[in-house]
């Protein structure tokens, strides 16, 4: 491309334009991945230490489940009366502009019994409980899973963009820039030597 583009002192200012501008992406990329690494890495140490406790809590729901199959018989006809949790919301937050999700629910219907207390006992209330706390926690990790994605496929657009300026853009318009520079010196030099002689031969 560079030795397309007619010397001229008019493509020279629109190549230092242009490199100027390419070096302003490459340094706002730059610092748009480093923001974007640091968002990462903080949900990638929850999503640790989340994934640590919702297997103790799975584990815990499962033996109290189990405790109250054995001292109940059979609780199905208790789980078909907890109802449908339709209090999930999804809302989300700006990181640079990646949208990172935030899910939200009413905490508060776990304490909501949904069945009475005449025919069951308290290990069924326990696995209720647990399996609340089970509940609440799986949206907590699909939330931060989804934000690790997102946060992963943005920071690999960043830095293929980054790339581009960094490799291509900025030494394309570098070698242009040098390749008039040295083009109008030598015009220069001609023009000079060309007047010399003229003057010279006027005397």
């Amino acid at each position: 491309m560079a030795d397309q583009v007619f010397p001229t002192k008019g493509n020279l200012m629109a190549a230092k334009r242009s490199l100027a501008l390419s070096k302003l992406g490459y340094d706002l990329m730059d610092r748009k991945r480093n923001v974007l690494i640091r968002e990462l890495m903080q949900l990638v140490e929850r999503a640790k230490e989340l994934r640590g406790s919702i297997e103790d809590t799975y584990k815990t729901a499962y033996q109290d489940l189990q405790e109250a199959n054995i001292t109940l018989g059979v609780i199905e006809r208790f789980a078909n009366s907890v109802p449908v949790d339709d209090s999930i919301e999804i809302e989300t937050r700006t990181v640079m502009g990646v949208e990172i999700p935030i899910v939200t629910h009413e905490q508060t219907l776990s304490a909501q019994v949904p069945y009475g207390f005449l025919d069951t006992n308290v290990q069924l209330d326990e696995a209720y409980a647990a399996f609340m706390r089970v509940k609440h926690m799986t949206l907590l990790l699909a939330e931060v899973d989804n934000g690790v994605f997102r946060l992963a496929t943005a920071i690999q657009a960043t830095q293929r963009r980054a790339n581009a300026l960094k490799n291509v853009l900025i030494p394309r318009y570098s070698n242009i820039i040098r390749m008039i520079s040295d083009a109008l010196e030598d015009k220069e030099r001609e023009e000079f030597t060309r007047m010399k002689i003229i003057k010279a031969t006027k005397k």
